[in-house]
């Protein structure tokens, strides 16, 4: 069976003094892209954090052919016209490389952060399909007015318009049936997380349904996971950081944080790792980004190595 088409990123480090550093890391191991996430607030008592569009600007001038996305931009945050003229900025400097992954925000403290802007929280999904809709004609059109529920236009125009025509991909990230329709009806890109092997599968399914029901073509589409890893020469290390990372936070009263993190991660050794991306290829999905589970930077930089030099050959052609 021949291997599908593949690509494969890593997610930012948390410190961006250090984002340039592994960016140029990632270019040069071999990986296609570098994701970076945001969130205005985060955590109680609140705990650093960075603005994704910003940071993709970033990497894109550490490097010369990586592509640099937002993993995820919380769009409802943010003004339409504002937002796309940061998107077509970065996709201006960046020379074409940026994917636009988009969310709402699925944190446990996502309330604070949507009335520190004055947005009522409860608005996000459909704030988010109505700016999805406007952007699309700011990125396309020179003269773009619209009356919608939330924003209104009267013929405003942003130039320049973006390198990648006719806008960046947008990937559309999110775990609930919500966001599952708006990528298929909305977006270029299918981008959950936190989903065990059989949810990515079930998930694929209901964005193809949806997108057929509306009689949309996915040729192109990307069928993405954010995939939280940890890989070691010793399964039993790997799999403490992912019980320590992931399985202590999702604990249930009937599933143990060990089981939760075998599920939910990809941890092993790099033949187990290489297991688990053969089962996430059966699910559907195509475009994979990492997530390393670590104590510090410098730990994930090497489990960053390790995947490459252990797993990425696995699927190359």
């Amino acid at each position: 069976m021949s291997t599908p088409q593949l690509t494969f990123g890593v997610a930012a480090p948390g410190d961006a003094r250090h984002l340039s550093e592994f960016a140029q890391r990632a270019e040069a191991l071999g990986f296609e892209r570098v994701t970076m996430g945001e969130h205005l607030m985060d955590g109680n008592p609140p705990r650093p954090t960075h603005l994704a569009l910003p940071m993709a600007a970033a990497a894109a001038g550490s490097t010369r052919r990586l592509r640099v996305m937002t993993g995820i931009v919380i769009a409802p945050l943010y003004h339409p016209v504002l937002l796309a003229k940061l998107v077509a900025t970065v996709d201006l400097v960046s020379n074409g490389r940026l994917d636009f992954g988009i969310g709402i925000s699925g944190q446990r403290e996502t309330r604070m952060e949507f009335e520190a802007v004055g947005i009522p929280v409860e608005t996000r999904g459909r704030r988010t399909n109505e700016m999805l809709a406007v952007m699309k004609r700011l990125w396309t059109e020179e003269h773009v007015t619209h009356h919608g529920d939330f924003f209104d236009l009267e013929d405003v125009t942003l130039l320049p318009q973006p390198v990648q025509r006719p806008h960046p991909p947008i990937w559309v990230a999110g775990r609930s049936d919500a966001a599952m329709k708006r990528a298929a009806l909305l977006g270029d890109g299918w981008y959950p997380y936190l989903f065990s092997v059989g949810r990515l599968r079930s998930s694929n399914e209901a964005v193809r349904r949806y997108a057929a029901e509306a009689g949309r073509d996915m040729t192109g589409f990307h069928w993405g996971v954010m995939q939280p890893t940890a890989i070691s020469a010793d399964r039993q290390e790997a799999l403490a950081k992912a019980v320590s990372n992931v399985g202590q936070r999702y604990v249930t009263p009937g599933r143990s944080a060990e089981d939760i993190a075998q599920s939910l991660c990809l941890t092993g050794t790099p033949e187990e790792c290489i297991a688990g991306i053969e089962a996430r290829i059966e699910a559907g999905v195509r475009d994979f980004v990492l997530g390393f589970l670590g104590s510090d930077d410098t730990d994930r930089l090497r489990q960053m190595e390790l995947f490459a030099k252990r797993v990425l050959p696995s699927f190359r052609t």
